[in-house]
């Protein structure tokens, strides 16, 4: 019953409690002590709107690897969390230490983010044409 939760706020987190339980067949007090439950066990992180980058003024999106080791890794300073166009860092395994997803208002503002992040280490960037996929959702292993 937690996966059809998990499903279905996935695919529209603005579900009401009304709905969600019309939608798996439980009655809204139940799914509100089951969605409460997710929260505090961390299941459930958050609730976010997916904004269109091009739509607002960010249409440069790119992925960046970056090969960063020792006391001046991008990893440990806690000033990119901060950078604009940093809207996600993963630590990897491999030749990089990590992984960044970026946007960028325009070329000229992603050569400077570029920049930016070799003094870091060495920067390799991909940009990103299009999303066929945009996000998928976690179901059961």
């Amino acid at each position: 019953m937690d996966w059809n939760l998990l499903r279905e706020l996935q695919d529209d987190a603005r579900l009401s409690f009304s709905e969600l339980s019309r939608r798996v067949h439980l009655s809204p007090p139940a799914v509100a002590e089951r969605v409460r439950r997710m929260e505090e066990a961390g299941v459930i992180t958050g609730y976010h709107a997916t904004v269109d980058g091009a739509r607002v003024g960010w249409p440069v999106t790119a992925f960046i690897q970056m090969s960063c080791y020792g006391p001046r890794c991008v990893l440990r300073d806690d000033a990119v969390l901060d950078w604009p166009e940093v809207q996600e860092i993963h630590r990897v395994t491999g030749d990089t230490c990590s992984i960044l997803r970026v946007a960028a208002p325009s070329m000229a503002a992603f050569e400077h983010l570029i920049d930016q992040l070799a003094s870091y280490g060495r920067p390799s960037s991909t940009l990103v044409l299009s999303t066929p996929l945009p996000r998928s959702t976690i179901g059961p292993a």
